[in-house]
């Protein structure tokens, strides 16, 4: 399931679930476009754009803002500062109301500055294939194996599954918190309230995959935090195990793995 890039992934998981958002700013070069070596002297392949890093980047930073103190409000906390409130010397529901209205923002930037690399993202997300399935049985093993199934898309199936759940749930999360904003009560907020709180019970989980997958912890996704951080590079042997099909096509350079033999 490798972002937010989920995002490799999310899109942030790789990015992640997904890559994710971020990855929908991506593109896939031609044969060797991207393709140069780290300091080790390893060779390394662009994953993602300037652009995709820095949204993705904004992204899971309003992200985890908005969880940590959407939970702690949650909770029944509101009059216990958080942590994020000592530092910031903001009271949580300040912070989780301003933090909203960054990601509408960036919801909004999204979608109208970058409405090619969301089409994109979109067609990427919904290629499902034939193949699928056995790429899923693998998946459990894998992440401790390395030893995915073969598959031709930008992200692999799990991150498919991961990018569609992450952008609707967080879509819904936006507007029922926009609603909140500016409704002060009545049946609409108790509506809104409830949308918002069962949004954030579905998203909590992906987003905590996404970021155990794309932090590069599990050994089958070793290496692929790279794909969204420090110039976006990672190593090509990381990118073959994780995304077969598409580091083929942006290296001209085919890679199968023992266990594909």
């Amino acid at each position: 399931m490798a972002a937010t890039e989920h995002h490799d992934s999310a899109a942030d998981p790789a990015a992640g679930p997904a890559e994710s958002a971020g990855s929908a700013t991506g593109r896939d070069g031609g044969p060797g476009a991207d393709s140069g070596t780290d300091l080790s002297g390893k060779t390394t392949v662009e994953r993602n754009p300037r652009v995709a890093r820095w949204f993705h980047a904004a992204v899971y930073v309003a992200v985890i803002l908005l969880l940590v103190t959407g939970w702690w409000l949650l909770l029944g906390n509101e009059g216990d500062p958080s942590v994020v409130a000592r530092i910031t010397g903001v009271s949580d529901t300040d912070l989780h109301t301003v933090t909203g209205w960054v990601l509408a923002g960036l919801t909004v930037l999204a979608v109208v500055v970058g409405a090619k690399s969301w089409r994109t993202f979109w067609r990427e997300s919904v290629r499902f294939q034939h193949g699928d399935g056995a790429w899923f049985r693998r998946w459990p093993a894998a992440v401790l194996t390395g030893r995915f199934g073969r598959h031709e898309g930008r992200f692999d199936p799990g991150q498919r599954v991961a990018n569609l759940v992450l952008v609707a749930t967080l879509l819904v999360l936006v507007v029922s918190g926009v609603g909140l904003a500016l409704v002060s009560g009545g049946p609409a907020f108790v509506w809104f309230a409830a949308v918002h709180r069962w949004a954030a019970y579905a998203v909590t989980p992906v987003v905590v995959g996404h970021v155990i997958i794309a932090s590069g912890i599990l050994p089958g996704y070793r290496g692929v935090w790279r794909a969204m951080h420090l110039g976006g590079r990672l190593r090509e042997r990381d990118a073959h195990r994780v995304w077969p099909g598409w580091t083929e096509r942006t290296t001209g350079r085919t890679h199968t793995p023992r266990h594909l033999h």
